[in-house]
């Protein structure tokens, strides 16, 4: 019997920071508007060359969570630098999906050349993961938890990527101008990952700032439905 309550989203990334600098500042507004909101970092995200160990790592990764407020912090300890896709790495994340039930699930959209190759990794383990929580007739894999059929897909994009992913059509953007400072707070948190880089905070601001640009707002998080959304009042939507 699962009696985990279950939440409204899931952000799915490769290393605890990914998710707080690619949609830490929707995350936060999630919660704010009354959703319940997880995420599930695949690695440790270490070693890393400025961190003395996974346990700072791990604190940095709470004390960001505690900063967006959500609810739940998973860390399925799959092996950084050697995040692979594979059946086991699948099943994995598809029984926490089956275990919190969320509506939707946020990952990684696309490759992030020059940086960590794990990011493509997350991406196939998660598309994975989402199709294996709703696959009946297949309970040995999965521990007699019920299967679960996630609603929405969405993919992000690290804040200093490009705004579109290439090769998909549907995209959307979140307002986040009430949140943006909690989001560079969030990283912040993480003083072993940016400490060392130069005007971090200056260019997650910018960045926010130019994709809100393109819709007319102060700050906005780039998007992409998998699928297409289709809404049912229109006018309300677009205004």
């Amino acid at each position: 019997m699962n009696d985990s309550p279950p939440l409204d989203v899931v952000a799915v990334a490769a290393h605890p920071d990914d998710v707080e600098v690619a949609c830490g500042a929707t995350l936060a507004k999630l919660v704010r508007q009354g959703y319940r909101v997880g995420i599930i970092d695949l690695t440790d995200g270490e070693p890393t060359p400025n961190c003395p160990s996974p346990e700072v790592r791990a604190a940095e990764a709470r004390a960001a969570a505690e900063t967006l407020g959500v609810q739940v912090r998973i860390q399925l300890g799959l092996p950084n630098r050697r995040l692979m896709d594979g059946f086991d790495a699948r099943v994995a994340l598809a029984k926490q999906f089956r275990i919190h039930r969320p509506r939707i699930v946020i990952g990684f959209g696309d490759a992030t050349p020059t940086a960590s190759p794990d990011h493509w990794q997350a991406k196939l383990i998660t598309d994975a993961a989402v199709f294996y929580s709703r696959l009946t007739k297949w309970d040995q894999h999965f521990d007699g938890l019920p299967v679960h059929a996630v609603r929405r897909q969405l993919y992000f994009r690290l804040a200093l990527e490009p705004d579109t992913i290439a090769g998909h059509s549907h995209h959307l953007l979140v307002d986040v101008a009430a949140t943006l400072q909690q989001k560079i707070d969030a990283i912040l948190c993480y003083q072993s990952q940016f400490a060392h880089k130069p005007a971090i905070e200056s260019r997650i601001r910018a960045a926010a700032l130019v994709t809100g640009s393109l819709a007319g707002v102060d700050a906005a998080e780039s998007f992409v439905a998998v699928r297409p959304v289709a809404v049912d009042d229109l006018v309300t939507t677009v205004l």
